[in-house]
């Protein structure tokens, strides 16, 4: 990869270890209206799409429980609640990103998780960084398609003024090499997130990483 001025993230499973709080908030909704709870490992299965599909993976008959819409408006609450107690960065993300941006290189995020929980994430742990009109998170009320659709992917180049050919995108699952596709930039799939390395390369992903130091040199540096 040449010339690379923006590197955009993906937030669960690639900046921070989101699970055990999401986990937490889908066992106490579940909980909360008396179904039985998931396992972390479960849940870490369930997450990457949003809290509308982790509604629909852990909730029993998923959207044709009469149940659903309720179940999704807990957890929402619940997570609104439980977001930062138990997320941290991943070893080594903080010293990447700081690095990239020593270099000139703008990093952003775009996320499938609520837009709210995601700027107050990025502002808690970013913001040196990463600017909040560059993090962005699931906004389909407002028309913006999320991922795997290449809206917000797009927006945060609009923004950062960056051709697809100064631009790569770097996420932990599926739903993010088909982001990076869509959007027509290269993807940077990461081993340490939500989905293991054969899940990965099953799925079309063509850079892999080990851990966040190695970031660097695949763009470059």
């Amino acid at each position: 990869m040449n010339n690379i001025k923006a590197v955009i993230f993906d937030l669960d499973g690639t900046l921070l270890n989101t699970l055990d709080d999401l986990a937490d908030s889908c066992n106490e909704a579940l909980e909360m209206m008396h179904y039985p709870v998931r396992t972390v490992d479960e849940v870490r299965r369930f997450v990457g799409n949003g809290l509308g599909k982790l509604a629909e993976r852990a909730l029993p008959d998923g959207l044709n429980n009469p149940d659903y819409t309720a179940f999704l408006r807990c957890l929402r609450s619940c997570y609104a609640k439980n977001w930062h107690n138990k997320t941290r960065p991943y070893n080594g993300v903080l010293e990447m990103l700081a690095r990239l941006s020593e270099a000139g290189i703008r990093t952003g995020i775009v996320s499938n998780k609520p837009d709210a929980q995601v700027k107050e994430l990025a502002d808690l742990y970013f913001a040196k960084v990463i600017p909040a009109a560059a993090a962005i998170g699931e906004r389909e009320s407002e028309g913006i398609r999320r991922k795997p659709a290449p809206d917000s992917t797009l927006a945060v180049m609009r923004g950062f003024g960056v051709s697809k050919e100064n631009a790569v995108y770097v996420g932990d699952s599926d739903v993010d090499i088909e982001t990076a596709r869509n959007a027509g930039i290269p993807c940077i799939s990461v081993c340490w997130g939500f989905r293991p390395r054969s899940f990965l390369c099953e799925h079309g992903a063509t850079t892999l990483v080990e851990q966040p130091a190695e970031i660097l040199s695949a763009v470059g540096l």
